[in-house]
């Protein structure tokens, strides 16, 4: 037996594909959920599909933040787990639903009285407005659903059963198909709604896996949860959630911020720079959905490996797995792009789109490997307990870089879209150089959270 796998016993039959592939999945299938509006909308016209891509960028911002909560009750839950404190674990889970849903009902609030005003402070051009807002004022008026989603599958993926979470994700990706397919185009005797067959069948598939959910979560944890844990508000284990959950969905938090700051930059462009920005966005989020897999599947090896306190095989972990995901995602990147006019041609046939688009996405081929730094190297750098580090960097890179860049060769130096996409680059190998830097200075080293149990340090010996 090699070192590594006396190091993980748990991990030793185990390969980065095989802890990854579930990840990789799931991810995917939430990602088709934005996709299926935007393909199925864009047979109505690039106006449509770039006011609703737009409106998903407020969404995906919104589920980001309830990604803080299912964060931090990741953590906890599955540390009481491991003490054998599965009463405690059950009580922060119900107190988990409880955070989340109370933001996802602020939120929602926010979203239907303001959701016009927003749409208008990212420069949407007028005729684009009233498509977003109906839109957005739908799907904001249920996105504490998707909040609720949020926190119960963290519980649920944190009692061990991550399939369950795909299994209910594919399902809800059906439904959402065939009801836009039947309310977006009126087929079978249902009603021709567009944009508002698209809301609707996007809420009514998320309230179907929401309850799903709720059966899994009575179903799967040890010790069932209790009516009153929903409405028993604890201070102490509210902190531990936020403390875990805040400083680590805080690059996220920037990077979406600084996504919304470029694309209203992108809006002065135009009708069609937009459309070619969201079309090339849901292409490139695949290509990213890849680099976010396994670095969360080494996140989970490199955290077991730092616990053990056997930093010099979570070193060498950390750059096989780089190497790995680098060349995978150079590759994969790389025959897309022989066929992007033929991608791009699956949301539209304007020349003009199809021209520009093409571009970035020959582009991407040196955009996504730097992007590959940040998603894996971040993720580890945080496993390690080392948080701070990537946040404060993320955030002088974005806005010191990236949208000061995007507005000076997009804006200023007239070269349009690809100038922004520029920016993005130059941002990513920013990010993820410096990312790589700090891994190798092996400062992380001093940040471990726990010390390894002593049994655990003479096997590993």
């Amino acid at each position: 037996m090699s070192t590594e796998e006396s190091v993980l016993p748990l991990w030793k039959k185990l390969s980065l594909i095989a802890v990854t592939w579930p990840i990789f999945i799931d991810i995917v299938l939430r990602m088709l959920l934005g996709t299926a509006d935007v393909f199925m909308l864009s047979r109505i016209s690039d106006q449509v599909t770039g006011a609703v891509g737009l409106a998903n960028e407020i969404i995906a911002f919104c589920i980001m933040m309830f990604g803080f909560v299912g964060l931090g009750t990741s953590v906890v839950v599955t540390q009481y787990l491991g003490a054998g404190r599965a009463q405690e674990a059950s009580r922060i889970s119900a107190l988990a639903v409880t955070i989340n849903g109370m933001l996802g009902l602020v939120m929602s609030l926010i979203l239907y009285v303001f959701g016009e005003p927003i749409m208008r402070l990212l420069n949407l051009p007028s005729e684009q407005v009233v498509i977003a807002t109906k839109y957005l004022s739908l799907i904001g008026a249920f996105i504490w659903v998707e909040a609720l989603s949020n926190a119960i599958s963290s519980v649920i993926r944190s009692n061990g059963y991550t399939r369950d979470v795909m299994y209910v994700t594919l399902g809800v990706n059906l439904i959402h198909v065939v009801g836009n397919f039947l309310l977006i185009f009126g087929h079978l005797g249902f009603p021709e709604l567009g944009v508002t067959g698209a809301a609707i069948s996007t809420i009514v598939s998320r309230l179907l896996g929401l309850a799903v959910l709720f059966v899994f979560l009575n179903r799967r944890i040890s010790v069932p949860i209790q009516w009153r844990d929903y409405v028993s508000l604890d201070g102490q284990s509210v902190k531990q959630i936020l403390n875990i959950g805040l400083p680590s969905a805080g690059e996220h938090l920037s990077w979406q911020s600084h996504h919304m700051m470029i694309v209203s930059f992108i809006n002065l462009l135009g009708q069609a720079a937009l459309s070619t920005h969201i079309y090339v966005m849901n292409i490139s989020n695949y290509f990213m959905a890849l680099g976010v897999a396994i670095g969360a599947g080494t996140e989970i090896i490199i955290g077991h490996m730092v616990g053990a306190g056997e930093h010099k095989i979570a070193y060498r972990k950390l750059l096989k797995s780089l190497r790995f995901c680098f060349l995978l995602t150079f590759g994969v990147v790389g025959i897309a792009s022989l066929f992007r006019k033929d991608l791009l041609g699956l949301f539209t046939s304007n020349p003009e789109i199809i021209g520009i688009g093409s571009s970035i996405l020959l582009l991407s081929i040196i955009l996504e490997p730097g992007r590959t730094f940040n998603l894996v190297v971040i993720n580890s750098l945080r496993a390690a307990g080392d948080a701070k580090f990537p946040v404060l960097m993320g955030v002088w890179s974005m806005w010191g870089v990236a949208v000061p860049l995007a507005y000076w060769l997009g804006i200023r130096m007239d070269m349009g879209l690809l100038g922004v996409w520029i920016a993005f680059t130059a941002d990513e190998w920013i990010r993820g150089l410096l990312m790589l830097f700090r891994w190798k200075s092996r400062a992380w080293e001093r940040k471990s959270l726990v010390k390894p149990h002593a049994a655990t340090a003479v096997d590993a010996s």
